[in-house]
């Protein structure tokens, strides 16, 4: 009889396999490890919500896509929060300092954010873990399930788009 993941001694044992991989790697996302415990702690719990629909071969890649996707849900949301707090927190002075400056830097910045996360999902995942966390390649490969090929295509391909989309970014090593 196959094992299944509704059965409590195999969903433990998946627990005590990756729980310790899963934190770190949120962890090293979020740069808190409370918030990094809590976030595995919610995906264990859906992994255990949707056992029955899970394979047992494949819960290492759902526990893995979830925390990736809790962690961006959290960015996503701080960065909201940063961006209301910046404005809010602006005085006249630093307004006055350079107006110019201030509103090309503000205007990149938001290009620069739309450009990524219109490159699709995979390709903008690949390219901020390995420009933002600076893991290798192959920590990349290992954690997304994919080979080192198809990471370096889609580091590449982030950059090629990012430049093709940016002007600033032409003559710049990203």
């Amino acid at each position: 009889m196959k094992e299944s993941l509704c059965e409590e001694h195999v969903f433990h044992k998946e627990y005590i396999s990756h729980e310790l991989k899963i934190r770190n790697f949120l962890f090293y996302k979020l740069g808190d490890l409370e918030k990094a415990r809590d976030f595995t702690q919610e995906a264990f719990i859906r992994l255990w919500n949707n056992c029955a629909k899970v394979a047992l071969d494949k819960a290492k890649g759902f526990l893995f896509t979830t925390a990736n996707r809790l962690f961006l849900d959290h960015y996503d949301h701080k960065k909201v929060v940063l961006k209301f707090e910046h404005r809010s927190n602006r005085s006249e002075d630093q307004m006055e300092q350079n107006p110019e400056f201030l509103y090309e830097e503000g205007e990149f910045k938001q290009r620069l954010e739309t450009a990524v996360s219109d490159l699709a999902e995979k390709q903008r995942v690949v390219f901020l873990m390995s420009r933002i966390d600076k893991y290798k390649n192959r920590e990349i490969a290992e954690i997304m399930d994919i080979s080192i090929k198809t990471v370096e295509k889609h580091i590449s391909g982030a950059v090629k788009t990012l430049k093709d989309n940016l002007d600033e970014l032409d003559n710049l090593k990203i």
